[in-house]
């Protein structure tokens, strides 16, 4: 309970930049104010998201971190645009969410954002550059140019000699690194990692880790969702969720 207080101490609401106040304004890339998502669980109403209001710009590495149950994966949806709000305005490289279709979020996960998952979700029967390859095949790009861009992101995670192996023929750090090539071929506006190092050893994840490092010095806009404390200091921005608020360090 002590630890708990000491934590608690050192966090304080989330404060929206005021418009006018922000140089980077023009840089946001996610841009939440007021949004609400509940669940119905039986004949209850279970409210996860209550009045989340949050901006990330273009190049910052924010980790978004919280314990099971506290509204993060939720919150984390709703930025890769799998789940949608209940109320409240979600602008997201400028195109306002809520007002989309369903086809239109489909088009807006294929392009704007690279997802990697902790259970890396890739395609047993396929080789890495296979896997690496399909978000562009379903962009409709020709086979053999999405091979050879998808080559290319493989020799950036490190993988160029590992491009015709299959998942099963890879470490769990190196399937992670495949996920991460496959998240950035499309070159999204946003890398959006759920608990990348959840199903690693610490060698492994400390690597994964040093990977996110290098692509975000790169310039890439990187939100990772976390429940692990020592994870989450490595990003140059910590958002905590609890009891589905969001706290600021």
């Amino acid at each position: 309970m002590k630890k708990t207080k000491a934590v608690t101490k050192r966090l304080k609401p989330y404060v929206q930049r005021k418009e006018g106040n922000d140089s980077m304004q023009d840089h946001r890339l996610i841009s939440m104010s007021n949004i609400d998502k509940s669940y119905q669980m039986g004949k209850n109403e279970l409210k996860v998201l209550k009045e989340v209001s949050l901006e990330i710009t273009a190049g910052e590495f924010v980790a978004v971190l919280g314990p099971s149950g506290s509204g993060k994966s939720t919150l984390m949806n709703i930025i890769g645009c799998i789940d949608v709000a209940d109320c409240g305005e979600y602008v997201l490289a400028g195109e306002n969410i809520e007002a989309k279709t369903e086809d239109g979020l489909a088009h807006i996960r294929n392009k704007e954002i690279g997802f990697v998952f902790q259970k890396f979700n890739l395609i047993s029967k396929y080789t890495a550059v296979q896997n690496v390859e399909l978000p562009l095949l379903f962009r409709g790009i020709g086979r053999k140019k999405a091979c050879e861009k998808a080559k290319k992101y493989l020799e950036l995670v490190g993988l160029g000699d590992r491009i015709h192996h299959k998942p099963t023929e890879l470490s769990g750090g190196q399937q992670q690194r495949v996920s991460i090539a496959r998240a950035l071929v499309g070159e999204p506006k946003i890398l959006l990692a759920d608990e990348p190092t959840g199903n690693l050893d610490s060698q492994s994840g400390r690597e994964i880790m040093d990977l996110f490092m290098k692509l975000h010095a790169e310039g890439n806009t990187i939100v990772l969702i976390t429940h692990d404390s020592d994870v989450g200091k490595q990003a140059e921005r910590i958002i905590h969720v609890r009891d589905g608020k969001i706290y600021e360090e």
